[in-house]
């Protein structure tokens, strides 16, 4: 497009350019192309005055990598840019993410309201961990968006989905639950980490801040941790009085008020120069740089994910050895006309099944298998399998794992970038066995 008609109208770029290239530009001093990796723990300051200006927040800039760091702030424009959101503050995993959005919102005594649907070491954090801090969580049968209306009360304070849930194949009517949380007047916040800005853009849909484990499919290649807080830059922190923590004067900062001071970028600006400050879970600029990298690939990735994993889990249905098939990308699914309409790009790589043989089946099948890894993790290029009950989510009751989806008889997958007939045949000895 010539300069005459971007100054008439300004370009939008496509989610494939944004993710090659926002939040970066070529090193004004060397003229790397790649981002660097700013491996340093500290800046040089031009003078007292622009020292003080920084840490009085009355300038942008590099302080301390425990705030932030070039590498890091990369990621963090990118992530804003794809959510389609106003600021992002990264951190060392998706927990540590949680974390600074909680910390940052709350006062001992508060409450929240979150689906039972959520991954097992969501749950364990926001029932135990966080009631250690004076903060409870009341759990509720996400399906029905009425069950957070009820569950409100005058201490509730914000709401928490994945709308793509972990373990898997469940989706939520997320813009029935965004109307719950704007008539209470409280912000959405939904964990984005299995269906990916690519997949799926909450903030469009009424979210108001968005957490990612970037560990996994932003990631995508199983070795770097991290995590990310986005703010959409919609919600009104004046509005009720519920959150002294953004409007009234914060003593670390001289009296600032964050939400008069920054508008529609405060809470990150907040959850960065108090929650972060103080606790330190701080991305490291290595991992930061090779989530960069690999979310330059991010929309190819996902389509061969969505693809494999629908061949895969049309074998698994018609199998005799398998109960049930719980993928919102099958027609069979209660949850594939949510999934037509909040993913049409596809409901994701990862989904749960059931096998006839119940607990001790499940332990047989992931101890038979060869191509999949059997391991802890989601969002890799490998294909990975898991046993919830006996892993990830083995510290809950009985009755919270069938209520999170990871009952005795389930297996997760997580279906990566491999050929889709040689993880059928990998599965279909397995299931022989």
């Amino acid at each position: 497009m010539s300069d005459d008609r971007r100054k008439n109208k300004p370009h939008k770029f496509g989610f494939e350019t944004r993710a090659v290239h926002a939040g970066a530009a070529p090193d004004p001093i060397t003229g790397a192309r790649n981002t660097p990796i700013y491996q340093t723990t500290s800046y040089v300051f031009d003078d007292v005055d622009h020292a003080a200006d920084l840490f009085n927040l009355q300038t942008f800039g590099f302080i301390y990598s425990r705030l932030t760091n070039p590498t890091v702030s990369v990621l963090e424009e990118r992530l804003a840019s794809l959510e389609n959101g106003r600021a992002c503050v990264c951190a060392a995993s998706g927990h540590a993410a949680q974390f600074l959005a909680f910390f940052t919102l709350f006062e001992p005594g508060d409450e929240f309201i979150a689906s039972k649907n959520l991954y097992g070491g969501s749950i364990t954090q926001f029932g135990l961990s966080f009631k250690r801090l004076g903060w409870t969580c009341h759990f509720v049968d996400p399906f029905d968006p009425e069950n957070f209306r009820l569950a409100l009360t005058p201490k509730t304070k914000a709401i928490f989905i994945e709308v793509l849930a972990n373990p898997g194949g469940v989706v939520l009517d997320l813009e029935a639950i965004a109307v719950v949380a704007q008539d209470a007047g409280i912000p959405l916040i939904v964990d984005n980490t299995i269906a990916t800005p690519y997949l799926l853009k909450p903030i469009d849909w009424g979210a108001d801040l968005v957490i990612h484990s970037t560990t996994k499919f932003l990631s995508g290649h199983g070795t770097s941790m991290g995590g990310a807080l986005i703010e959409s830059g919609r919600f009104d922190w004046a509005r009720n009085g519920k959150f002294p923590s953004m409007t009234e004067p914060e003593p670390a900062y001289h009296g600032l008020t964050f939400h008069e001071t920054f508008g529609d970028f405060g809470f990150t600006m907040k959850a960065r120069a108090v929650a972060l400050r103080d606790f330190g879970p701080s991305m490291s600029p290595a991992n930061a740089f090779y989530t960069i990298t690999a979310i330059e690939s991010l929309s190819a990735r996902m389509d061969r994910h969505v693809a494999n994993a629908e061949a895969v889990a049309k074998f698994l249905e018609a199998h005799p050895s398998v109960a049930w098939v719980s993928y919102a990308g099958l027609k069979s699914s209660r949850f594939h006309n949510l999934a037509k309409k909040y993913l049409p790009k596809g409901a994701g790589s990862l989904f749960t099944f059931g096998l006839n043989g119940g607990y001790d089946a499940g332990i047989k099948l992931v101890e038979s298998v060869n191509l999949f890894s059997h391991l802890a993790n989601i969002g890799d290029t490998r294909s990975l399998i898991l046993h919830p009950a006996s892993t990830t989510h083995r510290q809950l009751t009985d009755e919270q794992r069938e209520a999170a989806g990871a009952g005795p008889d389930v297996i997760r997958l997580s279906v990566g970038l491999e050929s889709a007939d040689d993880l059928i045949d990998d599965l279909e000895c397995a299931l022989a066995a």
